[in-house]
């Protein structure tokens, strides 16, 4: 495993189901800094996001990590929530935290632009949600992108079918606008939807490992994946027909957290159509080389899933994502 030094890291969630687990991750990890989470709109109604987020820190034992919130809806399009696939709530559909702890008075935006201004080139920014704060905090400092040390993404469906829709990967599709801003201004390390699917999906097995851990993030992560491993079950997408579940957001965390579980990323030119209709949030990747774009995105092709998984048990039973390494 890897030998990094520790990031500061700030970390723009619209938690729901996996998010919390990225979120444990960063704050459990003794390699991440955890400076504040902002709030995006995005897999479910935004209070809920916000006491999910809360509640989840509170269980890491870091509910002095501020709390932001931020955009309430896309830069310009409509949207659908994903309590169909997160359960109504975004933890399950039993859970509904009420935390009773205050969010910092600053917004999500503003937040991002203080603390890059005040800390240049130290802070990364792990982007799991919909990339509307990140767009309007450029928007407020067009140098964001040489403040930052590294921006991570989970988004896109790198030539593969989407989530959303055919053409489009959730984050991607509730935002095109925010998300082409964003993937034209910065350098980005993306995970992708793809990748997601082949390397992150957790089988019963798993599930029965988890299920026979004793603590309090074992319970969690079963209570958070009820209603995912049902929508999955019924899935009309071939890879995911069946009792399982993927770890987008975990995944992204982990590639920042352990980069030697990354085996393959290369660099391409990345935008995303922000038109309406059928290709929306449908993001370009230029493996061929044929536009006239500039390659800037670092784009993981493939992660040594047993290391993923390890990482997330050991994070699960014993509280700590290294413990095996």
């Amino acid at each position: 495993m890897s030998s990094e030094p520790s990031r500061r890291l700030l970390l723009d969630t619209d938690t729901a189901g996996d998010d919390t687990q990225a979120i444990l991750l960063a704050a459990l990890s003794d390699r991440i800094d955890l400076e504040g989470v902002t709030i995006c709109a995005g897999n479910v109604p935004f209070e809920y996001q916000v006491e999910n987020a809360k509640y989840t820190l509170e269980l890491a034992d870091s509910a002095d990590v501020p709390v932001y919130e931020g955009a309430r809806s896309p830069l310009l399009k409509e949207y659908k929530h994903a309590e169909y696939v997160h359960g109504e709530g975004g933890l399950g559909g039993n859970l509904f935290p009420e935390t009773d702890i205050p969010s910092a008075d600053e917004h999500a935006v503003d937040a991002i632009v203080r603390t890059a201004r005040e800390n240049p080139g130290e802070i990364t920014l792990a982007c799991i949600a919909p990339l509307t704060n990140v767009a309007l905090a450029l928007q407020r400092e067009p140098d964001l992108p040489e403040l930052l040390e590294d921006v991570y993404v989970m988004g896109g469906a790198v030539n593969t079918l989407g989530n959303i829709t055919p053409a489009a990967e959730y984050n991607f599709w509730v935002d095109p606008d925010a998300a082409r801003i964003v993937m034209e201004a910065f350098e980005v390390t993306l995970v992708d939807w793809g990748v997601t699917v082949r390397d992150s999906l957790f089988e019963p097995d798993t599930f029965e490992t988890i299920a026979a851990m004793e603590g309090p993030y074992a319970d969690f992560f079963v209570t958070i994946t009820e209603a995912v491993r049902e929508f999955n079950s019924q899935s009309d997408h071939d890879s995911l027909e069946a009792d399982v579940t993927t770890q987008p957001d975990s995944l992204t965390l982990a590639t920042l957290l352990e980069p030697d579980i990354v085996e393959q990323a290369e660099t391409y030119a990345v935008t995303v159509d922000d038109r309406e209709g059928m290709t929306r949030g449908y993001s370009l990747v230029d493996e061929l080389g044929v536009t006239d774009r500039k390659p800037q995105t670092r784009v993981v092709e493939s992660v040594d899933a047993e290391a993923f998984e390890r990482i997330m048990t050991d994070m699960l039973e014993h509280g700590d994502p290294h413990y095996s390494s």
